[in-house]
Order: structure tokens, then C-alpha cells, then sequence
């Protein structure tokens, strides 16, 4: 999707995936297939382009950094490394005084124990790295469930923490935009609902009141900020049933949170990730209409297909072209556009796709 808004500006794109024929392959002038690790292909990749963009967590941060003193990595290799690794992006967000959830790192079964007494019933623990779309996190919900916290971290080669558990109201999203001039601009707040611990909608704007909105745009370029963002960063958040802002993980990237921006708003999140990292001027994300934009996992992707002619004609599908359906896999999105979201509403529940 990044290639695709930045072949509309003129650019040309090389991108680097182990898979054969992958989603960005298919739009890209080449691909170079090899692990994402490998450092001669990295440094392939950087002698036949002018700027270097990652899209996703799983970059070797080592290679990212190996590239920096040869190439243009404007995103930097820093900024990678703090938010592959749950302690590190949680301590850095303390050091700016943003409110993350009290946690504790966990290194034995004593800690566990400890954390529980600390936090209380419930709580969450979650593997330091490589955790996603609800994979490497167990909730604890009773002293029985302790014992599976035990067998989790004698089983894991990587770092654990646990974190309290946090009663919330909304889960909200907010990227953010900053280029090299230190322009900066946020998009409109996404409320978020996961089914499964997997992002099922993006509800634009969020129902929230402007108090709200303005706290959590705040709490976004603080992060962006402090952390000299260049490109996007997504900065996920719980409402509390106390009204209190906790900011939950950040990804410094384009997110699936932001996808509505591809047709509800005047520049889409990709368009605007090239404008940053290009060192253009940032583009207008005014939104045009409310938007909802509802994730198609692999065991939805048939019915969609199916009921392809009675999709509204408001309603913008994407399919990802990715090489195999597997269950609970994003495999696409449609945002559905309207006048107002309780007609939006309307127009996806009687799809009857999702229930």
C-alpha cells in the first residue's frame, strides 16, 4: 500500500521479503527475496535505493542500524529497536512521563508471584518481544491459571513481563505524522475493537468527547516528540473507566488502525509516511466522511467474496494478494464511508459477514 500511494508521486520501489511473490512484491519494480535478517541482501536492497523504509516490527534492528551509515534510513534504527522490545518501549514512555500500565519484568516464578501480589487478579503476562495480534500474552485470571504463567516462562527462551491489568472504557489509536522539518500532524482517532485480541474494526471518528480527543492527540505528539519521530508512529491507547489515558504499545509505521485513511481522508497514512520519510511538506488528513473500516480475516474472505454485489456502493474493498487463506489472517479490509456512522453501522451488520 505504500508503493502503490508513492508510484501515484513518481516513486519507484525495490522491496526486500522472504516470501516469493509477495503482497508488495506484486506492485514493486523488484523484489529481492531473502530473510529479513540477512544482511548482504539488506545492503542489495541499499545500493539500488535513494531512501530505506521498513513497514513492520520484524526488521533486524542490527540491520537497520548496519544500513544507517551507508544509507538513508530516515526512520532510524533507534526507534525500531525500542519498540521491538516491550521493557524498553514502556521504560523509554516512563522516562517522558507517559502513563503506561504498571509492569514488572519476569524472570522467574518468584517474580511472578510477586507481580500478582503488586497488581492483583487479574493481569497480564506478555513475552517482551515478538508478541502480536494477541500471540505471546496470557491473562491470568486466578491463582489456578499461575501455574500456566510458570510453565509459559520455562517453556520461552525470550523476556517476560507482567503487566496490571488495565478496566477500559475504548481503545483508541492515534498516528501521527512528523518529517525531518519537525512538521507534525495527527490523524483522527481511531476507536478500535479486537475480537480475539485481532483488530476486527477502526471506528472513525472516535466516539469520544473533545476533552478526550484532545487528551490522547496530546499524549501522541508528546510520544512523537520526545522520540523524534520521522515518518508514522501509531500510538495505541485504553480509555479508562476512570477517564485516564494509558497508553498501550506504539508501532513506528503505517497500522492496520489507520487503513480507513486510504479513502476517508484527503492523504492516506501511506501517502503521508512517504511525504515524512521524503522530506516533503506533510499532506491534509481533514477527514472527508465518517468511516469504519472492518479487518477480512481468512475465514471471512469467502463470504465476502460472495456478497461482493451487495457491498454499498460507499464501500471500498482491499485485498492484500496474499498467497494462502489461513484462519484469523489479514487478508484485506473495506471501509465502509457515510454520512453519519449509525448508517455505516447499519450498512455492515446487514452484510451479515461478521458475527
Amino acid at each position: 500500500m505504500i508503493s502503490i500511494a508513492g508510484r501515484n508521486m513518481g516513486y519507484r520501489f525495490i522491496t526486500l521479503d522472504p516470501t516469493p511473490d509477495s503482497p508488495c512484491g506484486q506492485v514493486a519494480d523488484r523484489q529481492i527475496i531473502a530473510p529479513f535478517s540477512d544482511i548482504k541482501a539488506a545492503k542489495e536492497l541499499a545500493d539500488s535505493s535513494d531512501v530505506i523504509t521498513y513497514e513492520f516490527e520484524n526488521v533486524d534492528s542490527n540491520v537497520a542500524s548496519i544500513l544507517e551509515t551507508t544509507s538513508l534510513v530516515p526512520q532510524g534504527s533507534e526507534l525500531l529497536k525500542i519498540t521491538q522490545n516491550r521493557i524498553s518501549e514502556k521504560t523509554t514512555l516512563q522516562s517522558y512521563n507517559v502513563p503506561v500500565a504498571p509492569f514488572l519484568v519476569i524472570q522467574s516464578d518468584n517474580d511472578i508471584h510477586t507481580a500478582i501480589d503488586r497488581f492483583g487478579l487479574p493481569c497480564v503476562m506478555k513475552t517482551a518481544t515478538g508478541g502480536y495480534d494477541g500471540k505471546g500474552q496470557w491473562v491470568i485470571r486466578n491463582k489456578d491459571q499461575i501455574q500456566m504463567a510458570i510453565m509459559a516462562i520455562q517453556n520461552s527462551d525470550v523476556e517476560m513481563i507482567m503487566e496490571k491489568f488495565i478496566s477500559f472504557r475504548k481503545e483508541l489509536s492515534v498516528i501521527v505524522a512528523r518529517n525531518g522539518l519537525g512538521q507534525v500532524k495527527t490523524f483522527p482517532i481511531a476507536e478500535n475493537i479486537h475480537v480475539n485480541n485481532i483488530l476486527h474494526q477502526s471506528i472513525v471518528p472516535a466516539r469520544i468527547s473533545e476533552e478526550q480527543w484532545k487528551q490522547a492527540e496530546t499524549i501522541a505528539l508528546k510520544i512523537a516528540e520526545s522520540l523524534q519521530v520521522i515518518g508514522l508512529i501509531a500510538i495505541e491507547m485504553f480509555l479508562t473507566n476512570d477517564g485516564e489515558m494509558i497508553v498501550n504499545e506504539l508501532a513506528p509505521r503505517p497500522h492496520n488502525s489507520g487503513h480507513f485513511s486510504m479513502d476517508a481522508c484527503v492523504s492516506s497514512q501511506f501517502e503521508q509516511h512517504i511525504r515524512a520519510i521524503c522530506g516533503l511538506p506533510l499532506g491534509d488528513i481533514s477527514l472527508l466522511s465518517p468511516v469504519i473500516m472492518v479487518n477480512i480475516l481468512g475465514q471471512h474472505l469467502g463470504k465476502v467474496l460472495d456478497k461482493l454485489n451487495q457491498l454499498p456502493p460507499t464501500a471500498k474493498l482491499h485485498l492484500y494478494g496474499k498467497k494462502e487463506t489461513v484462519e484469523n489472517r489479514k487478508m484485506g479490509h473495506i471501509n465502509f464511508l457515510g454520512s453519519t456512522l449509525k448508517q455505516v453501522i447499519q450498512q455492515i451488520n446487514n452484510l451479515q459477514i461478521w458475527k
